[in-house]
């Protein structure tokens, strides 16, 4: 492997691995405003849009799953697969 080619792949590791885990802060400052404040935002939230406390419930924590998910997939996965490229070669 080259050196610009290993220096491409450390700082696209290094970005997503940032991303990563910026993700992660955002997904638990989520799930720490909606279990802190789950009366206020349904206050706010809830008669806005029409939602029951159920539904909107459910909407935060198919949101929180879908975030997640898509952290994991986007960010993590690509890292992972960069850093055992990157120990593969010589």
């Amino acid at each position: 492997m080259t050196d610009p080619t290993r220096e491409l792949l450390n700082t696209l590791a290094s970005i997503l691995l940032r991303c990563w885990i910026l993700g992660f802060i955002l997904l638990l400052i989520w799930f720490a405003a909606t279990q802190l404040m789950g009366e206020l935002i349904f206050n706010l939230h809830g008669p806005l849009f029409g939602l029951s406390k159920h539904e909107l419930s459910l909407v935060f924590y198919c949101g929180m799953g879908l975030l997640k998910l898509c952290v994991l997939t986007f960010f993590l996965i690509p890292w992972v697969s960069i850093k055992l490229v990157q120990r593969k070669s010589p």
